[in-house]
C-alpha cells in the first residue's frame, strides 16, 4: 500500500464538489482512500487522522490524497480526478459575473429565502447580512456557535423574520424542498420541526397515509432548548396559522426544555390553527404515534424481510440525530445508539447523508447482536444509499448479525424507496418505514 499527495496552488473549488470528486475517485480499481480538499486547517486535520503526510500549503491550495492498493492504479486515480473536476467546472459556468457578498445578490433577488451553508463560525456574518436585507434564512451550517443562534434569532423576532436553524437540513416552503428534503404531496399539515429526520419521518409517514404537506418549516435542533427559547418556532407557528392552506400543524422536535415545550403549547394554544405535538423525550409520543394521530384511521406500516433472531446487544448506527434520539427513548440502556451527523463527526466532513464511510466503518467491526439502521433518502441524500450500504449489511449477516433498517423515503423520492428497500432485503436485512416501529422490532429479535 502506497500514497501519493500532491499541493495544487490557488486551485479552487467549492466542498461539496470536491466531496463529489473525492467519492469519484473512490472507486477506481486499486485506490483504497481518496480526499481531495481545500487546505484549511480543518481539512488538513482530517487528512492527518487518515494517515497522509502533508507538504506545505495554504487554505488557498487543494490538496490530492489517495492510498492506493495498487500502485499501478495511480494513473487512473490521478486522470480520475482530472475528469471529476474538469466536469464540474464546466457545469458551474456562468454567463454572469457571480455576485461578491450576499447583500448584492439579494438586490437581484427580492422575496428570497437565503440558504448559508458556510463553515459555522463564519455563518452568522452571512444570515445578518440577509437578515438585515430583510430576508428570511435557511441556516444549513453547523457548529454555529449558541452566541450567534441568539443573536441571529433575536434580530428576528424584532422584525418578522424566521431563521431555519442553525443545522436546519430540511424545509417545505409551498411544496418546494430544501436541503434533505423528501418529495410529497400538498396538502393540509404544516409542520414545524426543530429536527431534519424527525421532520423527514413525519413527511414521509403522512405522505405513505395519503395526507399531503405545504409547509415544514425547520427551526434547528437547539430552537427548543432554554438557550433559545423556542423563538424561530414561535414564528413559524404564527406564520402556519395564518395561512389559510393549512388546517393542522404539527411541532417536531428532540427533547425540548420542560419550561419551553410548556411555554410554546400556551402560545398555540391562542392560535386558530389546531396544533399536535410531536416531542420526543420520557413518557411522550415517538413519532410515528404522533403522526397517527392526525390521521382519522391507523395504517399498517411496511415491512420488509425478516431478520432472523440474534441474541446480542443493540448497536444503533444513525444518520439522522432525531431517529437517534427516538431510538435512545424506545431501546434499553444496554443498546449503543450513534449518531453520526452529530457535529463531533462532521467537523472537517461531509453529513453522513452525503458520506456514510465513518458508519460503514464502524458497522464492519460488529460481530454479535442487532444492528439499527437509519437509510433516510430525498433530495440532497446519497443518489443510491443501498450501493455502498447493501455489501456491508450482507457482510454483517453473514457474521452472524441480525439487520433491521427504518428506510425514511416515499415513492416519489429520487432514490426511489422499493429500489432501495429491495436490495436491503435481498442481503438480509428487514426493513421498516416506522423508524418506531423498527426500534422496537430490533430489541424483539435480540431477545430471540
Amino acid at each position: 500500500m502506497s500514497t501519493h499527495v500532491e499541493v495544487r496552488p490557488g486551485a479552487y473549488a467549492d466542498s461539496v464538489a470536491l466531496l463529489q470528486v473525492s467519492r469519484e475517485v473512490q472507486q477506481v480499481a486499486g485506490v483504497a482512500a481518496a480526499q481531495v480538499a481545500m487546505a484549511t486547517a480543518l481539512n488538513l486535520e482530517v487528512l492527518a487522522k487518515m494517515g497522509f503526510d502533508l507538504p506545505a500549503s495554504t487554505p488557498n491550495d487543494m490538496v490530492v490524497a489517495i492510498r492506493l492498493d495498487d500502485d499501478a492504479a495511480l494513473g487512473a486515480a490521478l486522470a480520475a480526478v482530472e475528469t471529476a473536476l474538469t466536469r464540474r467546472s464546466r457545469s458551474t459556468e456562468t454567463a454572469t459575473e457571480p455576485h461578491r457578498t450576499t447583500a448584492t445578490a439579494l438586490l437581484d433577488a427580492p422575496g428570497a429565502i437565503v440558504l448559508v451553508s458556510t463553515p459555522g463560525a463564519s455563518a452568522a456574518v452571512e444570515a445578518m447580512d440577509a437578515l438585515a436585507a430583510g430576508h428570511d434564512v435557511m441556516l444549513f451550517s453547523d457548529n454555529v456557535p449558541v452566541a450567534h443562534e441568539v443573536a441571529l434569532k433575536t434580530y428576528a423576532a424584532q422584525h418578522g423574520l424566521l431563521v431555519m436553524g442553525p443545522d436546519c437540513g430540511t424545509a417545505v416552503v409551498d411544496g418546494l424542498g430544501l436541503g434533505f428534503a423528501n418529495a410529497v404531496e400538498p396538502g393540509p399539515v404544516g409542520i414545524v420541526a426543530a429536527s431534519g429526520t424527525g421532520c423527514q419521518q413525519v413527511l414521509c409517514l403522512l405522505d405513505h397515509a395519503g395526507v399531503g404537506v405545504t409547509h415544514a418549516l425547520g427551526v434547528g435542533g437547539r430552537d427548543l432548548s432554554a438557550e433559545i427559547g423556542g423563538a424561530a418556532t414561535r414564528e413559524a407557528l404564527r406564520r402556519l396559522d395564518a395561512d389559510p392552506a393549512v388546517e393542522r400543524i404539527v411541532v417536531v422536535s428532540k427533547p425540548p426544555a420542560p419550561e419551553v415545550a410548556a411555554d410554546l403549547e400556551q402560545y398555540a394554544a391562542g392560535l386558530g390553527t389546531p396544533v399536535s405535538w410531536a416531542l420526543l423525550g420520557a413518557g411522550r409520543l415517538d413519532l410515528t404515534a404522533a403522526s397517527e394521530d392526525l390521521l382519522a384511521e391507523k395504517p399498517t406500516w411496511p415491512v420488509d424481510g425478516q431478520a432472523r433472531p440474534s441474541a446480542g446487544p443493540v448497536r444503533g448506527y444513525y444518520v439522522g440525530g432525531t431517529l437517534a434520539a427516538e431510538a435512545r427513548q424506545i431501546l434499553d440502556e444496554g443498546a449503543e445508539v450513534i449518531d453520526f451527523g452529530d457535529d463531533e463527526y462532521t467537523r472537517g466532513r461531509a453529513h453522513p447523508m452525503i458520506d456514510p464511510t465513518l458508519r460503514l466503518e464502524r458497522i464492519a467491526e460488529v460481530g454479535d447482536g442487532v444492528l439499527l439502521l437509519d437509510v433516510v433518502l430525498g433530495h440532497g441524500a446519497e443518489p443510491d444509499p443501498a450501493e455502498r450500504l447493501a455489501p456491508a449489511v450482507r457482510a454483517a449477516v453473514e457474521r452472524g448479525v441480525a439487520v433491521v433498517v427504518a428506510c425514511v423515503g416515499t415513492r416519489h423520492d429520487p432514490q426511489h424507496r422499493e429500489r432501495q428497500v429491495a436490495a436491503l432485503v435481498e442481503v438480509g436485512a428487514e426493513v421498516h418505514l416506522s423508524h418506531a416501529g423498527a426500534a422496537r422490532r430490533a430489541l424483539e429479535v435480540s431477545r430471540g
